[in-house]
């Protein structure tokens, strides 16, 4: 018998919608239980939340830190760099989170979509992004 989960999870997807491997996460842990399977906590309301969170980020500062918060909680990291081509919009910039077993296909395109949605609103942390990489040098 296995061992309960200490805390509610993600949904089941749909078979052959995702290859999040959630199912492989959870045999896992039940072989060794000391497995990290944090990600799973991230419920599809807790999902929406988040994504609600981000696309309210109005400063470098708090997208650092809910990148930070990303890594913490859930084990997955947050990168932002700008694209090898020019960068004249937010579509310039590539938005990646870190490969993660348990990380569903939809929230690896959602968080993304949220931070673009951010950066339209906020220009200014897209040249905070920019700086950060010295693309803008002294200007």
């Amino acid at each position: 018998m296995s061992p309960a989960l200490p805390f509610p999870i993600r949904k089941e997807c749909p078979p052959g919608a995702c290859v999040c491997g959630r199912a492989d996460l959870l045999d896992t842990w039940e072989l060794a239980p000391d497995t990290d399977i944090a990600i799973l906590r991230l419920t599809r309301d807790q999902e929406l939340r988040l994504i609600a969170r981000i696309e309210t980020i109005s400063s470098y500062d708090e997208l650092g830190r809910i990148a930070r918060k990303l890594e913490e909680q859930l084990g997955v990291s947050l990168n932002i760099w700008p694209g090898p081509n020019e960068v004249r919009t937010v579509r310039g910039l590539v938005i990646q989170l870190g490969e993660r077993p348990g990380l569903c296909k939809k929230t690896r395109q959602e968080i993304p979509a949220a931070i673009r949605r951010c950066l339209d609103r906020h220009p200014e942390i897209v040249f905070a992004i920019l700086n950060a990489h010295d693309l803008l040098g002294s200007a």
